[in-house]
């Protein structure tokens, strides 16, 4: 009673009393603030699973992240520095690109005005070791075409269904048709991986997820990583909130709050 905590829940958290297992309960350290704990759980599980326990990232490596400047991509780019000479390619639109240079982006490339694997390959034509895909489509057969021999690809979400405020069907459609397929026997000659990612299906992986926790919050004691906060909304203005993200104006995580911030700024220094 009385301890802060972070707390993982696949749903039912935007509300301002929530009741969740202790198990999916996880101590602050000392110096978070909560809504540091609120941007951590999600984005840096999922980032530090997909690079270290799939991608097995190592020094002197590649790694291409999509959506750059969201919730993942920025905890995805810090646990990157966390290894030497990681060379980091991330797509972002171009208004986003300074600040993705200087936490740690070699290669900032505009999806939206080129083809971001024609860019990666003039740079290495080789391609590269990994790639974090939250796209889904035709998106993940490039990613697929873009790995090193060796090379891994994990796929986390299909956000090219998300076409805005309101369903696409034909986008839907779209992206469902032009989904990446391989079998077995194809992947042998390509000497290449293929993993697939999704934090909810881990709800009683208790152990698994409180070892990645800790890791996090040990790197986090050592400044080596902190959760970006984009802004920060009282829940009254959720939708407001979600435009922010629906039109990809957020450079890191867009956080939820009871109350509006005592400071009157959405925005939030970091």
């Amino acid at each position: 009673v009385g301890d802060k905590v972070m707390v993982l829940a696949r749903s039912g958290l935007w509300q301002e009393v929530v009741n969740v297992p202790a198990s999916q309960t996880f101590l602050m350290p000392e110096g978070m603030s909560f809504e540091e704990g609120a941007a951590l759980l999600v984005n840096y599980i999922t980032a530090y699973m997909i690079l270290f326990d799939f991608g097995n990232l190592r020094p002197n490596q590649s790694v291409l992240i999509h959506m750059a400047a969201g919730g993942v991509g920025t905890a995805a780019i810090q646990l990157c520095k966390t290894v030497e000479n990681v060379t980091i390619f991330g797509t972002a639109s171009a208004s986003k690109h300074d600040s993705l240079k200087e936490s740690g982006v070699a290669h900032p490339i505009d999806y939206r005005a080129m083809d971001y694997a024609e860019e990666i390959r003039k740079i290495s034509p080789k391609g590269v070791d990994i790639v974090l895909d939250p796209l889904g489509g035709s998106d993940t057969s490039k990613a697929f075409n873009l790995l090193k021999p060796m090379g891994k690809l994990i796929t986390y979400g299909v956000a090219n269904l998300l076409t805005g405020q309101k369903k696409n069907l034909m986008a839907m459609a779209k992206t469902w048709w032009n989904q990446f397929s391989i079998n077995a026997l194809q992947l042998l000659h390509h000497n290449k991986a293929v993993c697939g990612y999704h934090l909810g299906y881990m709800d009683e992986e208790f152990e698994l997820i409180g070892g990645v926790v800790a890791k996090l919050v040990n790197l986090y004691s050592q400044g080596k990583i902190k959760p970006k906060i984009d802004s920060v909304w009282p829940f009254d203005q959720v939708a407001d909130a979600m435009r922010q993200m629906q039109e990809k104006k957020n450079i890191g995580k867009v956080i939820l709050v009871p109350e509006a911030p005592k400071e009157g700024s959405k925005k939030e220094e970091n």
